[in-house]
């Protein structure tokens, strides 16, 4: 569990600080008025998202169907790890709002790689701390952005040193983790065994013809947006929403991100841990996005700094206990083990659309009335539309349906 923590939190330092800080500052430097820079930032965020989304159910695939004397998972967790610390460099070095997204496709497409793998390994060895494990993973995620933007802040690093720093993290902790971690092999019976039902069975066991699990996929791709709408803007929302001045502006950052992240780290971990003694994991996921939800309203309510760090509380609270207990859920859907990191490759990309989606859309709606409050009400709104959505999860009919093959 330890190892598997720092390898979430290599992948999350790496993914999340260049969204939350070091993009958004390349390309406000690199477009002419405000409102260019966030409209870019979104184009550039979800381009790389959209590769994210196409390269982690295949690497998953693939994942699935290796058979290395290495393992299954380590392979691609250490490939992935690699491509994304040479995105990284790339991102660095790129000028102008093309390349720089040019770039980061290729940062999103390592990362996808790396997480479809280490997702996978939840349902490969867990049975009763999966809520335990996803809260570790959720924990990490926050975690992670405190890590990766404190230590540009603190440590005045320069753009080009920044994304130095993080593809030296990733390409050491990403690779010495995977390298750590226990990868068995599928026992040759159960190799056997599948292989031989699978095109008598495949269509009755298989998770994506389920629709529980579809609509927990697209519960978590709206909530994500929700949060999006709420997190990927914060440096313009300082800067242009509430007026806080330049020199200001990446320590109040700072400040907002380690609020979010106390938040996220205990309500995963409380509630992850929770859903595996006392179940019902529907229920915790759909209250932690209406909290989420309400992070959206009390910034519309009073749009200032204060407000503004309470709601981040508030989100993270909400946020870390959905993603830690609906990735959980989602392990409890799964239908067939052989398919296992295909089928949360896509639990986690359809998180990463909505993370990457979201920023587009976002920037499209403060551009659209030059102000921010429509961004906010629209976060709030997406996330209670997610909640409504995970009602419709019936977990027990997958379990039904898994029980004649077990």
């Amino acid at each position: 569990m330890v190892w598997f923590t720092l390898a979430w939190l290599a992948i999350w330092t790496v993914q999340l600080t260049p969204i939350q800080l070091l993009l958004p500052l390349q390309l406000d430097t690199q477009s002419g008025h405000w409102i260019d820079g966030v409209v870019w930032s979104g184009l550039v965020l979800s381009a790389g998202g959209l590769a994210g989304i196409i390269a982690a159910p295949l690497a998953g695939r693939f994942s699935d169907r290796t058979r290395s004397r290495f393992g299954r998972r380590r392979p691609w967790a250490i490939s992935g790890s690699v491509a994304a610390a040479i995105g990284l460099l790339l991102t660095g070095t790129a000028d102008g709002p093309l390349w720089v997204g040019a770039a980061w496709i290729v940062t999103s497409v390592g990362v996808s790689m790396a997480s479809a793998a280490l997702t996978a390994l939840i349902a490969d060895q867990l049975e009763d701390q999966r809520g335990t494990a996803s809260a570790a993973s959720s924990s990490a995620q926050a975690v992670g952005i405190v890590v990766g933007v404190g230590v540009i802040v603190l440590l005045d690093l320069s753009t080009g040193a920044s994304y130095v720093v993080l593809a030296g993290f990733i390409l050491v902790v990403g690779t010495a983790t995977a390298i750590l971690l226990p990868d068995p092999p599928l026992p040759h019976e159960a190799v056997l065994a599948l292989h031989a039902r699978r095109e008598l069975n495949r269509a009755s066991i298989s998770s994506l013809l389920d629709q529980s699990f579809t609509r927990l996929l697209i519960s978590r791709f709206t909530v994500n947006v929700g949060n999006a709408f709420g997190t990927s803007l914060l440096l313009f929302f300082l800067l242009y929403g509430i007026m806080v001045p330049a020199a200001e502006a990446e320590d109040r950052l700072l400040v907002l991100i380690v609020i979010y992240t106390i938040f996220v780290v205990i309500a995963s971990i409380i509630v992850g841990t929770v859903s595996d003694r006392r179940g019902n994991r529907r229920l915790w996921t759909v209250v932690s996005a209406l909290v989420q939800a309400c992070s959206g309203v009390i910034i519309l309510i009073s749009p200032n700094f204060t407000a503004t760090a309470v709601a981040a509380g508030v989100m993270g609270a909400g946020y870390g206990a959905y993603m830690a207990v609906s990735l959980a859920l989602a392990t409890d859907l799964l239908l067939d083990p052989d398919d296992h990191a295909r089928d949360l490759s896509l639990v986690n990309s359809s998180a990463n659309l909505g993370q990457l989606v979201g920023p587009l859309l976002g920037a499209g709606l403060v551009a659209l009335v030059g102000e921010f409050w429509l961004l906010f009400a629209a976060a709030t709104v997406v996330s209670v539309i997610g909640a409504v959505l995970t009602l419709t999860v019936r977990p027990e009919r997958a379990a039904l349906r898994a029980t004649p093959h077990e």
